[in-house]
């Protein structure tokens, strides 16, 4: 379940990329320029995040779609080793699925240099500068995934303010970075572009960002205020990690 989500983003986001950016596309230009245009990618991407948490298989497997996600939980001892590993291992091999399959449907388009498979590399401000954007951006989001799922007010609407975040990013931020907070969604479009600049910026940025957003969460709210690892929990599906949900007040 963990590498379909991972591969229905990438087939989207191949897509939209795709559709947006290509000269040939009848949808170059939407935008009215490059702010507009990542404006629309933002939303398509940001709305796509939040279907998939909210999908019923986002619901049974938490829809991490991340392995810094997975990692992080793993630190917080809400995940056995054993399912954390599994879940990166069906991470990355969602990830390559998904630009294949949209290397499949979208052909030429998707390897035009406008759109490139959709690589996330770093912006004109250089490496240094996309390392501490990634670092941030992934900080960030895993504090507000923390605050919102451990909140009986906000648990429900987790996967709306991830969308949001993602949205956000997208037009503000992938400037700078290409907007990734992902080793798997990198690799992904890596793999079959060809394209590897740089790469350890998105394995190691997204990570660090996050485990330093779940040491900060911890520091203030409690480790015991960590109740489980799904991004929406407030279903019927049944719950595989070390969870404490029933707890949540």
């Amino acid at each position: 379940m963990e590498g379909a989500l991972l591969g229905a983003f990438m087939l989207s986001a191949c897509g939209c990329t795709a559709l947006l950016f290509d000269p040939a596309s009848p949808l170059a230009g939407a935008g009215g320029g490059a702010l507009g245009t990542r404006l629309l990618m933002g939303i398509a991407m940001g709305a796509t995040a939040a279907a998939l948490v909210y999908s019923p298989w986002g619901q049974r497997s938490g829809a991490h779609m991340n392995p810094s996600f997975t990692l992080t939980f793993l630190r917080l001892g809400k995940i056995a080793p054993v399912d954390a590993a599994g879940y990166v291992a069906g991470q990355f091999a969602g990830a390559v699925a998904g630009v294949l399959a949209a290397r499949a449907l979208f052909g030429a388009a998707l390897a035009h240099p406008a759109v490139r498979f959709a690589v996330t590399v770093p912006g004109a401000a250089g490496a240094p500068v996309a390392f501490v954007a990634e670092a941030v951006i992934s900080f960030v989001l895993m504090a507000v995934v923390l605050t919102c799922s451990n909140s009986a007010r906000l648990s429900a609407v987790t996967g709306v303010a991830a969308g949001v975040l993602i949205a956000a990013y997208v037009v503000l931020e992938a400037p700078l970075s290409g907007m990734s907070m992902n080793p798997a969604r990198t690799t992904g479009s890596a793999v079959v572009a060809g394209v590897w600049t740089a790469l350890w910026i998105y394995f190691t940025a997204p990570p660090l960002g996050m485990l330093l957003a779940a040491e900060a969460y911890q520091r203030v709210r409690g480790a015991h205020r960590v109740y489980c690892a799904k991004l929406h929990h407030r279903n019927t599906y049944r719950c595989i990690f070390r969870c404490n949900y029933g707890a949540l007040t």
